[in-house]
């Protein structure tokens, strides 16, 4: 089944977010810790709201037992960049595929990037920076689940 990971989020609203859209599309969350705040604050359970625990979250002290974790599932880690190669709309994805996505203030260091087995971006305007990332994650767990057939449940 498909998830998403959260590698050292920075901003609780956002993490937030993501929570309460894997609880509405039945996806499991994973967050690669330290995160920039604690799992407790107010403002994640604010974004959240009352889905926070209609989600399966599971936490991991570091990328390496993330990533252990992923090889030993046979997983494939779709990394979300503004520097991927892949536009995330061209991408065949596959129903166990974790979608990861970086620290909002500064992304993923050099060994997560080639960690990852596909590296994905969203086109957009050259002039800007990115989008913000539960909006990114929105986009492209969106693309995943409709090619997946993962939407289909709900029907």
């Amino acid at each position: 089944m498909m998830r998403v990971a959260l590698y050292q989020p920075d901003i609780p609203q956002n993490t937030g977010t993501i929570l309460r859209m894997a609880a509405c599309l039945n996806v499991a969350v994973d967050i690669i810790e330290p995160c920039g705040f604690d799992l407790s604050d107010r403002a994640l359970r604010r974004a959240a709201l009352d889905y926070y625990d209609k989600v399966t979250v599971q936490r991991h002290a570091s990328f390496e037992l993330f990533l252990n974790n992923i090889n030993a599932s046979g997983a494939r880690l779709v990394l979300m960049t503004t520097k991927g190669a892949t536009p995330y709309h061209d991408v065949l994805y596959r129903d166990a595929d974790v979608i990861l996505a970086g620290r909002e203030s500064a992304g993923v260091p050099d060994k997560v990037y080639e960690s990852a087995h596909l590296r994905v971006r969203i086109p957009m305007q050259q002039s800007l920076r990115s989008l913000n990332v539960a909006v990114s994650m929105a986009m492209v767990l969106g693309e995943a689940l409709g090619q997946t057939g993962g939407f289909s449940r709900f029907l």
